[in-house]
């Protein structure tokens, strides 16, 4: 990360689930000006506020991962929200960042960008090949502009913005809450609860068929990291982890290390999402020699031990 521990860094959404990994990366690597907005004091959705972090925290580099996210779910209630806050937080962000001379910008983009049915392992080339899956397409499309923003600044201005494409995360501190949760911490959750209350059986949404990549966070907080210090080019990347999983052998490894015994139930009526996700993770690796080094069952387990420690009251 050389490079990176000289500058002025501002890591938006550093307190949360990805960007307190990422901030602990950047301090770890003698990183010492690293500015963490929160949302109680900067609405990024708003360009007054946008105007006055800049002129507060004077960044030579931004690194962009505050984001309104969720699951199937909370995709399905709030697709307006989802798609206006995360556009304009990075359409924003950049372009007073360009005003402001910034040196390098760094946004976190998402696998929802892809089409619903790319081929597997989904290449970068491959991203405007069709229409997300529809469950997540705002959220997905208005990430995406931040592609064509950057490219396009690049372009005209001359301005060092690069994008990356993060798979599903999951890990210790993840967002646990049933109502917005992603598949991993949702699924602890249940089987953690019926382990407790000696439960017969979880039901879990869908059928069960479809097939997901995980990436451990601090995996990717240290592809973030890379990239901000070593990406300097226009071309979309990917983290991933490089494996796939369906979530009937999810469900089942999950039930396995929280100690479930019972059946689990498969609710058909609920929405699978889309049918297979897999990342081809090889131009990472080239550009800036990034690869996933956690084993999906080792980071299982600490997210489950962490949940148990932290989360489960």
């Amino acid at each position: 990360m050389q490079g990176l521990t000289e500058k002025r860094i501002t890591v938006t959404g550093g307190a949360g689930f990805l960007g307190s990994h990422v901030v602990a990366r950047l301090k770890a690597a003698g990183a010492k000006e690293i500015f963490v907005p929160r949302s109680r004091d900067y609405d990024l959705t708003d360009m007054a506020a946008v105007r006055r972090l800049y002129a507060d925290a004077r960044p030579q580099v931004v690194i962009h991962l505050a984001a309104v996210v969720g699951g199937i779910g909370a995709n399905r209630l709030n697709p307006g929200k989802f798609f206006y806050d995360n556009l304009m937080m990075g359409a924003q962000l950049m372009e007073e960042g360009r005003k402001a001379g910034l040196e390098k910008f760094l946004a976190a983009g998402t696998i929802c960008a892809y089409p619903k049915f790319a081929p597997v392992p989904f290449k970068e080339d491959d991203l405007w090949n069709g229409y997300p899956e529809e469950t997540n397409a705002p959220y997905g499309l208005a990430k995406k502009m931040l592609l064509v923003q950057a490219q396009a600044y690049r372009a005209q201005y001359g301005f060092n913005a690069i994008f990356v494409l993060p798979v599903n995360l999951y890990g210790p501190g993840d967002n646990f809450n049933p109502d917005s949760s992603h598949v991993i911490p949702a699924l602890i959750k249940k089987f953690d609860a019926a382990v407790r209350a000696g439960a017969p059986e979880v039901v879990v949404w869908g059928t069960g068929k479809a097939t997901r990549e995980f990436l451990y966070v601090d995996d990717c907080a240290h592809g973030i990291c890379l990239a901000a210090a070593r990406y300097e080019k226009p071309e979309p990347v990917n983290l991933g982890a490089g494996f796939e999983i369906s979530i009937k052998d999810l469900a089942g490894v999950i039930a396995r290390l929280t100690g479930f015994k019972g059946k689990i139930a498969w609710d058909v009526t609920k929405p699978d999402g889309q049918p297979r996700r897999m990342l081809d993770t090889s131009r990472a690796a080239a550009e800036f020699g990034f690869k996933a080094s956690t084993h999906f069952e080792e980071g299982l387990k600490k997210t489950i031990d962490w949940y148990r420690t932290h989360g489960a009251a």
